[in-house]
């Protein structure tokens, strides 16, 4: 370890580089160095331990402020505490709900909850000089380091716990195939609060030795902007979701200088026509679609343009451990179609608290993604929708993401989302809620020809609904029992 350096409270090799690492806030301009990141993970440690947080405890964490929040994730392992990070939106309800669930020893964040200690979301002016002399805790590989809630539309979300060991896999597959150069400095546009953007777009390139530049939710505003951004701090990778995209490349100009190395894109089916407009937008083909969860610890893999020639759903190989596919039988298979399953070290240690779905969610020593897949003879993977998503018509199954790709391909439509509709003869009929592109004449009747000239019968979607917009999660995932129900209030409205 260099004099200097940060050592990584996760006891892996990893460590922040001294001279290197920062993390910038580009809203307020605030930068923190690695020395004025030691001085406020001490203070903040020191804090933490002051409210009782200690070797596996919970820290509950609602954080606004990005720059905190990584601050306090540090603190929080420094004392041997594993975080439990939130959306700073949940309401007062949502928040309760949730303290009365986990338990936590603490909570820190602008998001405070009257039920258990809090820590005030603020760091001191004076960082450089480490303020906390108790030793750093050396956590054991099974240890949990980390608790992120799923995006479940529904009911309480499940708290995906994530082990020292698990993560530090993660981190060490991302490092070997990204590559530290394309994460010198890395710009944020996504909430922290989820893997994608904490795990993928922060801890990742943090972690190299990169400059983490955070921009959170930027906005219509903001995204007008993106391209002077990206050459203003001259950004060299980027991790975000197609919605992004969609609005970026409508409003801003492309970045000029090409500093460009590197793009992902997730949580979400990639159009072949966007991944596209993103390769000449950013000026590189190095755009990956890229295919995760947060049960595996963020990114399980990765394509870039060129290797999968914009194939939709390709996803290559797997960047640590393997997958296989289950046949209806119940066997696995190293190629062919079926339920994606997943061997990896980063996998979850479970669900908290929750010893049932943690059983359901594993066969024998397989994770089950939930995904449909195909894997090729040479070990790459096709992901062709969701099983929650399929369409049972009269026992043929359909998945909504292929509906959903092909209207994407049609001139005059923006985005579409597909989804069943229960129906008194076939048991489920396919509907779509479609939002048209700007200036196009669509029309449903029109519209429901067309596919049928592009899709077998059972496919075609017997109800259509135009939509102005699609309502999504803050992770930019398509909300789609609300678009169900907009579509049950509007049938027999609906031609």
């Amino acid at each position: 370890m260099r004099e200097g350096a940060l050592r990584h409270p996760m006891h892996m090799t990893l460590v922040l580089p001294s001279s290197e690492a920062r993390i910038v806030d580009l809203r307020s301009g605030r930068t923190l160095d690695v020395g004025a990141l030691q001085g406020a993970v001490a203070s903040r440690a020191r804090a933490l331990r002051e409210l009782g947080a200690g070797p596996g405890a919970l820290v509950g964490m609602g954080h606004r402020d990005g720059m905190l929040l990584l601050v306090d994730l540090f603190a929080a392992w420094q004392v041997g505490a594993a975080p439990l990070v939130v959306s700073p939106s949940l309401t007062p309800f949502e928040l309760s709900r949730v303290v009365a669930w986990a338990r936590p020893a603490c909570w820190v964040g602008e998001l405070a909850s009257a039920e258990v200690p809090c820590l005030a979301p603020q760091l001191g002016e004076n960082l450089q000089a480490p303020v906390d002399n108790a030793p750093a805790y050396v956590p054991r590989d099974d240890d949990r380091a980390l608790v992120l809630l799923t995006s479940g539309s529904t009911g309480m979300p499940k708290g995906v716990v994530l082990s020292h060991k698990a993560l530090r896999a993660r981190l060490q597959a991302n490092l070997m195939h990204i590559g530290s150069p394309d994460l010198v400095r890395a710009l944020v546009p996504l909430p922290l609060h989820f893997g994608h953007g904490l795990i993928g777009n922060a801890l990742t390139p943090l972690l190299a030795g990169g400059t983490v530049l955070l921009w959170p939710e930027p906005g219509v505003e903001g995204l007008s902007r993106l391209g002077r951004v990206i050459d203003e701090h001259a950004v060299s990778f980027l991790s975000s979701v197609p919605s992004l995209w969609r609005m970026a490349l409508k409003l801003s100009e492309p970045p000029r200088r090409r500093t460009l190395r590197r793009v992902h894109v997730g949580s979400e089916p990639l159009p072949a026509e966007l991944w596209q407009g993103i390769c000449d937008w950013a000026g590189t083909r190095k755009v990956f679609n890229m295919y995760g969860m947060t049960e595996a610890s963020n990114w399980i893999s990765g394509a870039s343009a060129d290797e999968t020639g914009l194939a939709e759903g390709a996803v290559g190989r797997p960047w640590s451990g393997s997958w296989r596919v289950a046949r209806e039988d119940g066997s696995l298979a190293a190629s062919g179609r079926g339920e994606v399953v997943l061997g990896d070290p980063a996998l979850m240690s479970g669900y908290l608290g929750d010893p049932a779905a943690t059983a359901a969610a594993f066969a024998g020593d397989w994770f089950r993604t939930g995904d449909i897949g195909e894997i090729d003879g040479e070990g790459r993977l096709r992901i062709l929708g969701r099983l929650k998503h399929q369409i049972n018509r009269g026992g043929i199954k359909i998945t909504a993401e292929e509906i959903e790709l092909l209207l994407e391909q049609h001139p005059d439509v923006q985005e579409a989302c597909a989804f069943a509709l229960p129906d008194a003869v076939s048991g489920e009929i396919v509907a779509a809620a479609v939002v048209p592109r700007c200036g196009g004449g669509l029309g449903t009747a029109a519209l429901r020809s067309w596919c049928a000239d592009r899709l077998r019968p059972e496919a075609v979607p017997a109800r259509i609904l135009l939509v102005p917009a699609l309502p999504r999660s803050d992770r930019g995932k398509k909300l789609r029992d609300e678009v169900r129900s907009l579509a049950c209030a509007a049938r027999g409205r609906a031609p």
